[in-house]
């Protein structure tokens, strides 16, 4: 028994041995990542930026108790963000993400060689959490160039950079975890992230992720965590939504536009895919088509299914609009899809929605009786710009509510229905209706599905 004991051991230590060993050579034993991250971390800044918060009363949003708390309104305060960023071009072009530098009145960009500019944003959008900034006065800056994040693959060896928890420029280590992912992102972006188990923290926000070339393939934006650290289930947005973002920043766009696809879908999921006549749940079927769609243009109908989008498959309505957002404005994208049980193909316009019928914007005068409040009529160029679905296809929409409008307890995205009894159908008659009205205001309000009376006094 003794001497069977000893043999299983020796079989042991020389599997053990077979599977890990010393370093032979000099070459295995200076094996590092130092030289990609001397490469690349040059590239990657630390972000101070500073806001004015407004501080919100708990009744702010109720048009009765409102009224007897106007005095007692919060005072705003100043609050200040942490985050990184990658710069991506020798003049200074930066990308981090909205939620560090979105509305900021003072950013502050650090270099990774205590070199500080100022910077301003170009563009920006808070859905898919991104911003494109400009560094004041820069040239000859260091950069990362960008890979094709669609070649990227579960498995690559990763970099995460960035200043987690304000101690410093940070480098940690890791995979490719997942891809399409539909992480906890700041925003509303759903369905289209890396997902890598390189640690990401707070002040990570901003910061590159890059191959073992020292390629940027995605920015960290979010965590899935209980803790508030990291569990080893990161994001990152992808660089091919990064280079429309940044083409769209250098062409002068103020805020982003995506295709519109003038539809609505749903995930084709295990109680689906049967009746639609699919081998296995995948696709978004389509539920609605809208006037003037492109996917209608182009022959597909309700209930048609959408496979792939430029040979890539999509399985949420989120993956299929940042797959159209990635072929941008202007372009054609090869649409497979399922109609009556056969896959076909097709192009499909990438068109951005149309301001059709006018918007009539109007904004209300000191004589009226919400001075400041802005309005438009409903149309799809309206609806992407507050990115709301709205229950009705025509009215009157709220796109700024102004001082009076918030105190009456109006938000933007509400739509007029009527004052004091008339009828409100277009922005012109709605400034003549509150240009008119007595010392008494109602007002008959859909906001989403619900009804509601605001009333007050002037």
């Amino acid at each position: 028994m003794r001497i069977f004991l000893i043999c299983v051991m020796l079989m042991l230590g020389s599997v053990g041995s077979a599977q890990t060993q010393v370093p032979q050579t000099q070459a295995e034993i200076s094996l590092s990542f130092a030289p990609l991250v001397k490469q690349a971390t040059p590239a990657v800044v630390n972000i101070y930026a500073r806001r004015v918060v407004e501080n919100r009363s708990p009744f702010a949003d109720d048009p009765f108790f409102n009224n007897f708390f106007r005095e007692f309104q919060a005072r705003p305060r100043v609050q200040n963000s942490l985050g990184s960023g990658v710069i991506l071009s020798a003049d200074g072009l930066v990308v981090s993400n909205y939620h560090v530098v979105g509305q900021a009145t003072d950013i502050r960009v650090v270099l990774n060689d205590r070199r500080e500019y100022a910077a301003e944003v170009l563009l920006g959008d808070e859905e898919s959490d991104l911003a494109i900034l400009r560094l004041e006065g820069a040239e000859d800056m260091p950069h990362l160039p960008l890979r094709d994040s669609d070649t990227v693959e579960v498995g690559e060896l990763v970099l995460a950079i960035g200043n987690p928890f304000g101690v410093g420029q940070t480098v940690s280590s890791g995979i490719v975890s997942g891809l399409a992912r539909s992480g906890t992102a700041t925003g509303n972006a759903r369905g289209y992230f890396i997902q890598t188990d390189a640690p990401i923290n707070p002040g990570n926000s901003g910061g590159a992720l890059i191959d073992v070339a020292g390629r940027l393939i995605g920015i960290n934006t979010s965590i899935l965590t209980r803790s508030g650290g990291s569990n080893g289930i990161g994001f990152a947005i992808p660089t091919a939504l990064v280079e429309q973002f940044v083409a769209q920043a250098e062409a002068g766009n103020e805020r982003f536009t995506r295709p519109w696809a003038g539809m609505t879908g749903q995930s084709v999921d295990g109680d689906l895919f049967d009746g639609l006549g699919l081998a296995s749940p995948g696709g978004v079927v389509i539920t609605e088509l809208r006037d003037g769609s492109p996917f209608a243009e182009a022959g597909l109908r309700v209930g048609d299914v959408v496979l792939e989008v430029d040979g890539q498959p999509v399985n949420t309505p989120a993956e299929m609009l940042f797959r159209m957002s990635v072929r941008g404005i202007g372009a054609q994208a090869e649409i497979s899809y399922v109609h009556d049980g056969d896959v076909e193909t097709t192009q499909v316009a990438m068109i951005a929605a149309p301001d059709v019928p006018s918007r009539a914007e109007v904004s209300l005068g000191e004589q009226t009786a919400l001075p400041g409040l802005r309005l438009a009529r409903i149309n799809p160029a309206v609806e992407d710009e507050l990115n709301q679905r709205f229950a009705v296809n025509d009215g009157v929409v709220v796109m700024d509510a102004g001082p009076f409008g918030s105190r009456a307890g109006l938000r933007v995205g509400d739509v007029l229905l009527g004052a004091n009894g008339q009828g409100i159908d277009t922005p012109a008659t709605a400034a003549r209706v509150l240009g008119s009205v007595g010392r008494r205001v109602q007002l008959d309000v859909l906001r989403g599905t619900r009804r509601l009376v605001l009333s007050f006094r002037l």
